[in-house]
This record gives structure tokens, C-alpha cells and sequence, in this order.
């Protein structure tokens, strides 16, 4: 091979690699961005919620209401609610609050009220909610 070939093969090669690393830091880039925003301050709180058998499909709908109506609150920054598998009358909720003032004012809030009010008859144990500060 000519060595003007070798030369433009030589070009050729490092532009293709540069532009490879390029792109690979672009994408560690915009994966780093989409993370969460830093969790300094923020709440989460893990609550156990079991219904009665008989109450299972009534309380079921009253937590999913509880979490549509949560979403819409001021601080929120995340909420999930699961059944268990093996005994789908064990409910999980998971929140994430921004602080505890936007925690404090969604406790205080006519949903979180009512929903409290409601679910208490059909529970098969006490409502079970543990707060927890994020690690960083």
C-alpha cells in the first residue's frame, strides 16, 4: 500500500474513532441529565396498606384514586402503589415528597383526608407508613 493511501486510511480511521467518542460522550451526557435532580431534603415514604378479603376490590380503587389525586399535589416529586403478588390484598405505596413542608401540606390535604377516613374500616392492620431521608 502506497504510503499517500496509508496516510488517508491513517485520516480516515482517527476521524471515525473521534467522532465515535463524540457521540459516546453525548450519550453520557444526556443519560447524566436525565437523571432525578440531587434528593437533599427530599422525603420518601413507604407505606403498607392491608385490606380485609372483602374489601380487597373497593380498597384497591380507592388507593389507585388516592395516587391520581397525589399526583396533582404541589412537592410531589414520584408515587408508585403495587399489590403484592402472592396476597394482592398487601398494597405498597412509595412517595417521593420534595421536603417535608410539601410532605406536611399533602397529609393536611382533603384527598389524603378522605382516603384515610375511607380505607380505615376496610384495613386488616393498622396503616403502616415509615418516613425515610434519601441517601445521596
Amino acid at each position: 500500500m502506497p504510503i499517500q493511501s496509508k496516510m488517508n486510511f491513517m485520516r480516515w480511521l482517527s476521524l471515525g474513532v473521534g467522532a465515535v467518542l463524540i457521540l459516546a460522550g453525548f450519550a453520557v451526557a444526556r443519560h447524566a441529565l436525565a437523571q432525578e435532580p440531587a434528593a437533599h431534603g427530599q422525603i420518601l415514604v413507604v407505606t403498607h396498606v392491608d385490606f380485609i378479603p372483602p374489601d380487597i376490590a373497593t380498597g384497591t380503587n380507592l388507593l389507585k384514586q388516592y395516587v391520581a389525586d397525589t399526583r396533582k399535589d404541589k412537592g410531589l416529586v414520584r408515587i408508585e402503589a403495587g399489590a403484592q403478588i402472592s396476597r394482592t390484598n398487601h398494597l405498597a405505596i412509595v412517595e417521593v415528597w420534595e421536603n417535608q413542608k410539601a410532605l406536611d401540606d399533602h397529609i393536611a390535604a382533603p384527598h389524603t383526608v378522605q382516603f384515610r377516613r375511607q380505607v380505615d374500616p376496610m384495613l386488616g392492620s393498622p396503616y403502616d407508613e415509615r418516613l425515610h431521608l434519601i441517601l445521596e
